[in-house]
């Protein structure tokens, strides 16, 4: 049985057209520092610095000691088991940062980290193997995105961010790379849902893609063979994950059009989708005061209800499931009415416990905008990209994942000529252009409407939520990344050595990475 259902397939490749892991493969494998636009360049400097705090935040929760019990600390002899340990601690919380397409630093910051401070690499090296696994992560990501699964359940993403992180870091032959990519993705995870959200399998959920990609690494280096063309194949990787296979993706735009440009980077704790919600929830926390809250309405786009739905059934108040907990919108947009904040402390005991979120998060309603939806799809992540570049061919994958109601209402308000929410999805099947990923964007909006027992009912909307890929995310990454690495327990001067970290010789790069998670 096939992930492809009814999106069709791909014209395939001219005759003598190299595999597209070979393409790719001598792509990445000479990329230099020098050959990346400065502003993608910092882009990943930050990246490097959020995913810190993000390992720092895993570290921090109680459920991180079960994790250590089993796997060691971060920092180990073994550069594999470094990376297997940093990069499961650095996505469980959702802390993890994003791109189009894909939950990319658990793989392509945590693999390099590794290998940086086992083999004493220089930041600009490091920095080198970052960008190089973003982009062959994203890229493979994004061929699959119209697919069955997406944001951390696609655990091929690490597949791809993983081989490329440590060979990009020990400099590879190109044929090293197909070799190693061509086997890891023999064999892609697909992971089991209800196992995912109903107990802790979420702790480990990206173990499985990291250690495959290291052995992986590990047989190419000893000469065992992968299939060169086991993405586009008939019987391959994209005949099985995409209902909408995108294989010119792969390849498209190298070394002009970069992914690592539509970071976002994740703020706070917490699933797809709600980001937006809870900067509102923050809001309005302010001008609530003491009042009483009665009420709370959550309108939101597609993306929010679907991921919603997926938790719902799984949660059971204080004794939910930390992976639905997170998923949900009620609890954390009541949180942050009540706190003006959402921390990883407030997915951890006591205060998971405290009644009173618990009483709000009743209180929480979610309703379906379709203009927010068409805002959603008119954003280039999180999947927005993949629609406009599959045009007509898209309608079986929205179809499939959020039902008919919700696109009839979507063709309701395009046939409307005063809605101002963003173009269609292009139907013409063009792909998105350089300048495009320059200026992109991550919609997820939400608008939350508060009722208070004094009378007065307090709105507020969000479209592009703090730190997501937009405008002032490009203006202002470098001072959100250190607010986040700081709120969580991380140093000042740790952060300031980081924000220089493209001339950051070995040795103070490594002493650097210590003083981050100690």
């Amino acid at each position: 049985m096939t992930g492809r259902q009814e999106g069709g397939t791909s014209p395939p490749a001219p005759a003598g057209t190299p595999a597209l892991l070979t393409t790719l493969a001598r792509w990445a494998a000479q990329l230099d520092l020098t050959q990346v636009p400065p502003r993608v360049v910092d882009l990943a400097t930050s990246q490097v610095l959020a995913q810190l705090a993000a390992i720092r935040a895993g570290l921090a929760h109680s459920r991180a000691a079960a994790l250590v019990n089993a796997f060691g600390t971060p920092w180990q002899a073994d550069p594999r088991q470094s990376a297997a340990v940093l990069a499961t601690l650095g996505c469980w919380l959702n802390l993890d940062d994003t791109a189009y397409a894909g939950h990319l630093a658990p793989s392509t910051v945590a693999v390099p980290l590794a290998y940086a401070e086992a083999d004493g690499l220089s930041g600009a090296a490091l920095l080198t193997s970052v960008i190089a696994a973003n982009e062959c992560a994203a890229r493979i990501t994004a061929a699959a995105t119209l697919g069955p699964l997406r944001g951390q359940s696609a655990l091929h993403t690490h597949l791809g961010g993983a081989v490329a992180g440590r060979l990009a870091s020990r400099r590879a032959p190109a044929r090293e790379w197909v070799d190693a990519l061509g086997l890891a993705f023999a064999a892609p995870p697909w992971p089991v849902m209800h196992a995912f959200l109903s107990g802790d399998a979420k702790l480990l959920h990206v173990l499985p893609s990291i250690r495959t990609a290291m052995d992986a690494c590990d047989a190419a280096a000893a000469g065992i063979r992968g299939a060169a063309d086991v993405l586009e194949h008939p019987r391959g990787f994209l005949e099985r994950f995409a209902t909408v296979p995108l294989p010119e993706t792969v390849v498209d735009g190298l070394g002009s059009r970069w992914h690592t440009e539509t970071l976002s980077f994740k703020l706070r704790p917490g699933g797809p989708g709600i980001d937006a919600a809870v900067d509102c929830a923050v809001g309005l926390h302010r001008e609530i005061g003491d009042a009483t809250i009665t009420s709370v309405l959550v309108d939101a786009s597609i993306y929010t209800i679907y991921a919603g739905r997926q938790a719902e059934r799984y949660l059971a108040g204080p004794d939910s499931p930390i992976s639905a907990l997170l998923l949900s919108t009620a609890y954390p947009v009541a949180t942050a009415l009540l706190t003006g904040d959402l921390t990883v402390a407030d997915f951890d005991t006591p205060a998971v416990r405290e009644p009173a979120r618990w009483d709000l998060a009743a209180r929480v309603r979610l309703r379906h905008d379709p203009a927010m939806t068409r805002r959603l799809f008119a954003s280039v992540a999180p999947f927005g990209a993949a629609l406009q570049q599959a045009g007509e061919r898209a309608k079986p994958w929205l179809r499939q994942v959020f039902g008919d109601a919700e696109l009839a209402a979507l063709a309701s308000l395009a046939a409307d000529p005063s809605n101002a929410h963003g173009p269609r999805p292009a139907a013409t099947g063009s792909g998105p252009d350089p300048e495009e990923f320059r200026h992109a964007d991550k919609a997820t909006p939400a608008r939350v409407t508060v009722d208070l027992a004094d009378g007065r009912t307090l709105s507020r909307e969000q479209v592009i939520p703090l730190g997501a890929a937009g405008a002032h995310t490009r203006g202002h990454h470098r001072e959100l990344v250190r607010a986040k690495f700081l709120a969580q327990g991380g140093r000042a001067g740790v952060a300031d050595a980081l924000s220089d970290l493209p001339d950051l010789p070995p040795e103070r790069l490594a002493r650097t990475l210590r003083l981050a998670l100690a």
